[in-house]
């Protein structure tokens, strides 16, 4: 009995469209974009933010969104005062002056060298690792959707003033009922 309500569970799970991003570490998504290049999404985060958090729950989590990182981006994850080295475009960075789980550490070398000013941040790499752009702070679903989906289809490299851009958002049709 039990076995079979594990299964019923498992085969409602994608109807009900609970769905995860496919995160990994800087070092995965570089090594899997010389496989399959894609662009790259960094959610820079902390442990203690509270607004990561809500971001994790409600944004990345929402199906629609889920979806588009999964299907046009390599997902990362990277927590932006923690002890992770990282080995990027030739660079290596490191948090020497990380405190542990129990102090509130300095940013990390990575973090600086992104230029991460606050959290949560989205730094958003084209498939040569060149940034294409950046979003800060607490963003619902909707709010992103947007974004996802022009990065996604290249349609950035279009847009080149705020006119155009307001243009393309009034186009924008949401897949995203709320």
């Amino acid at each position: 009995m039990k076995k079979n309500t594990f299964l019923l569970i498992l085969l409602l799970i994608p109807i009900f469209g609970f769905s995860q991003v496919q995160w990994m570490t800087i070092s995965q998504a570089l090594e899997a974009q010389k496989k399959a290049p894609k662009k790259i999404l960094i959610d820079f985060y902390a442990d203690w933010c509270e607004p990561c958090k809500e971001m994790d729950k409600k944004t990345y989590n929402h199906p629609e969104i889920a979806k588009i990182i999964n299907d046009s981006f390599y997902a990362v994850k990277f927590e932006s005062d923690g002890n992770e080295a990282v080995n990027f475009l030739g660079h290596k960075f490191t948090n020497p002056e990380y405190k542990g789980k129990k102090g509130k550490s300095t940013l990390h070398q990575f973090s600086k060298y992104m230029n991460i000013n606050m959290i949560p941040t989205m730094i958003f790499l084209d498939e040569k690792t060149d940034p294409i752009t950046s979003l800060s702070g607490f963003l619902k679903a909707k709010e992103v959707e947007p974004y996802f989906t022009m990065i996604a289809s290249d349609e950035y490299k279009t847009i080149k003033s705020r006119q155009e851009w307001e243009g393309y958002q009034k186009k924008f049709k949401s897949k995203i009922k709320e």
